[in-house]
């Protein structure tokens, strides 16, 4: 007798929502992340259960993009809320150097592995280096800021702030780079085809939209919130976190209709509402449900990744595929970062954790959906395979890791403000 598929996917769901709720708190202090969790049940639940759907992305293209789509939009917005730092070129030094250093650097070496390693082409080597650029904002929650505070200047410590903050925007820049592998994927690698073209309306006009749809709705929603006419009537103490939802769709529906990139729309949107009368009450409701909405999605995706890894996701790779992964995570992105923030404001050990959790995630998951959707792609489901490993061998390595590297490195910040006497420092002595 088969078992009816519907049935078992609303028990599968009141399950994982329920364990959802529940996992963060009793996994606070141990050395296993709730991603590590749902995709081993994903994994055991899509094994054990034949009769349930196949997860396969490549056999349902527009539901994974636009699944993925949202649970990036969802956490980019929870990220900038969360944000405590003020926008300012020197206190965001870190970030600058992440993204204008070490993403481009990142790119430049999985490109270069991905053709010369793999073999993959000069359209697949592309989308890898794109796809696997950006780190994530979905499952890097261990090692982001937390939660909105009351004060701004000392409330993030500069390891939490950098992973944040870098997460926040570069998951939009890696877009101009998913846009050349697709182009290239058409037309060929002869930049006469579409280079011209790419650097025009890919990296400028969508950039520069993003930004300022971004900048624009979270003004606007600012001053709706916090304006004195809104604190006469009480708006905010009447709002709950849907209004959250809908700055999200606003930033986000708002940049893509206008050409724009929307990822980087909604998390300068949220970075503008965040900067607005920052001791507010508000901030903590808004953040607290986007962090619920975000830790529901992130489940759905990652027990289907889990069962896509069942269902034989991974079959196709080869020994070269694995020593690939291993590289990108244990020697790239760490060695890119510290290249990119040395010399800095960082000291050794900060650096070396911003440097080494260069999570990757479902960010890469869309990207890879997204060009293989809008691109011509030979061995699309060896790159699929490759990116899905990538970012099980993240969740793994950096899950496993998060929650004791950040305790040690707590404690060492601790230590050296008590010997100061200054509690309101949080930077690690500069190396």
């Amino acid at each position: 007798m088969s078992l009816d598929p519907v049935g078992l996917l609303y028990l599968a769901a009141s399950v994982a929502t329920l364990v959802a709720a529940l996992l963060p708190s009793l996994l606070r202090k141990a050395p296993v992340s709730m991603p590590i969790v749902f995709v081993a049940a994903g994994v055991g639940a899509f094994a054990l259960f034949r009769d349930l759907p196949d997860p396969d992305p490549l056999q349902h293209p527009e539901l994974t993009v636009h699944l993925t789509e949202l649970c990036v939009i969802v956490s980019l917005m929870g990220a900038g809320l969360a944000i405590n730092r003020r926008f300012r070129w020197r206190t965001w030094a870190t970030t600058w150097r992440l993204l204008s250093i070490t993403m481009p650097l990142s790119i430049v070496a999985v490109a270069f592995l991905g053709w010369w390693g793999l073999g993959v082409g000069a359209a697949g080597a592309a989308l890898l280096a794109a796809a696997l650029a950006p780190t994530d904002p979905v499952l890097a929650g261990e090692v982001q800021v937390s939660e909105p505070l009351a004060k701004d200047e000392h409330g993030d410590d500069e390891a939490r702030f950098a992973v944040t903050s870098e997460a926040g925007l570069n998951d939009g820049l890696a877009f101009p780079f998913t846009y050349a592998a697709i182009a290239i994927s058409l037309v060929g690698l002869a930049p006469g085809g579409w280079l011209g073209e790419w650097l025009l309306v890919d990296v400028l006009w969508r950039l520069s939209v993003g930004v300022i749809v971004g900048l624009g709705a979270g003004w606007l929603l600012r001053r709706l919130f916090f304006s004195a006419a809104s604190q006469r009537i009480g708006l905010t103490d009447r709002a709950d976190g849907f209004i959250a939802l809908g700055a999200t769709f606003l930033a986000y529906g708002a940049a893509e209709v206008a050409e724009g990139y929307g990822f980087i729309a909604v998390f300068v949107c949220a970075c503008t509402i965040r900067a607005g009368e920052q001791s507010h009450g508000a901030h903590s409701i808004l953040h607290t449900f986007v962090e619920q909405i975000e830790r529901l999605l992130t489940v759905v995706v990652l027990v289907l990744l889990g069962g896509a890894v069942a269902r034989g996701i991974l079959e196709t790779l080869t020994l070269a595929d694995y020593v690939f992964a291993a590289v990108v995570l244990l020697v790239v992105r760490p060695l890119a970062g510290w290249i990119g923030l040395t010399p800095g404001k960082t000291g050794a050990r900060e650096r070396a954790v911003i440097s080494f959790f260069g999570v990757r995630g479902v960010g890469s998951l869309f990207y890879v959906a997204y060009a293989l959707e809008n691109g011509e792609f030979a061995g699309a489901d060896h790159l699929w395979a490759i990116v899905s490993l990538v970012v099980l061998g993240s969740v793994l390595l950096h899950g496993v890791t998060a929650t004791p590297t950040m305790a040690a490195l707590d404690r060492v910040r601790r230590r050296r403000a008590a010997r100061r006497g200054d509690e309101g420092s949080d930077a690690d002595t500069p190396a």
